[in-house]
């Protein structure tokens, strides 16, 4: 895999002064790894988006800075949530001849049957997989082949796939990757609303009726079993 190349410089400018060099195109770094002080830098923007969409962060960048090469990934790149652009980068310094563990995206490749069908969807419930592998071997993504996905609930896991050479993957080979998840489709929708609805209706009917209990109406005679009440003794009026 070819490695790319960038160029940076030394940054004076920290903490709320790196505004102005964002408003210079500029973006601000730092470089850091196991033999090196942290350092840092700044580099053109358009020169670093470039880079990164090419290396990403499982590619090989060779950092020209003060007039040595030095073997870096690029890792946590701070954007603006709005406008997505990078607003800060890391740059890890590597030893070539040393194993490091990493995360590398999987990919679909191919549509499953069970879509093609329209028995189901794909699920993608993992996204990322933990690797380790000499930084030179690290691949740019993992492709799986998700056509033979044939019927709901069928899945690919982590222990399906076949590691890239060199590559020893470290996530929990029982992680579900891929899965065909069920179609529901307008008319199962409506169907399941209407049997809702049906069971709603169904099951007021049958409520029993529930008896108020209160003072009996005016006339109404006592019930069997129920005491008449007493009339009041009337008070004896004095001559």
């Amino acid at each position: 895999m070819k490695r790319e190349k960038l160029t940076v410089n030394p940054r004076t400018a920290l903490g709320k002064k790196v505004k102005k060099l964002r408003k210079q195109g500029l973006i601000p770094a730092n470089i850091y790894g196991k033999d090196i002080k942290s350092t840092a830098v700044e580099l053109p923007l358009k020169e670093f988006i470039n880079v990164f969409n090419k290396a990403h962060e499982t590619g090989l960048v060779d950092l020209e800075f003060d007039k040595k090469t030095i073997p870096v990934l690029i890792y946590n790149v701070q954007v603006n949530p709005v406008t997505q652009e990078p607003l800060h980068a890391d740059f890890y310094k590597v030893n070539l001849k040393e194993k490091i563990t990493t995360n590398i995206p999987v990919v679909a490749v191919g549509e499953p049957l069970a879509v093609t069908e329209k028995k189901g969807i794909l699920l993608n419930s993992l996204f990322e997989i933990e690797v380790e592998a000499l930084p030179a071997e690290l691949p740019e993504k993992i492709e799986i082949n998700v056509e033979n996905l044939k019927e709901v609930d069928e899945e690919i896991r982590v222990e399906d796939i076949k590691a890239p050479a060199n590559v020893t993957i470290l996530t929990d080979p029982n992680q579900v990757i891929f899965k065909i998840g069920e179609l529901i489709t307008k008319e199962a929708e409506e169907q399941a609303e209407a049997e809702e609805a049906e069971a709603t209706e169904a099951a007021a009917t049958q409520a029993p009726e529930t008896e108020v209990k209160g003072e009996q109406p005016e006339g109404k005679k006592p019930e069997k079993g129920e005491q008449k009440p007493q009339e009041q003794p009337q008070e004896k009026k004095e001559e």
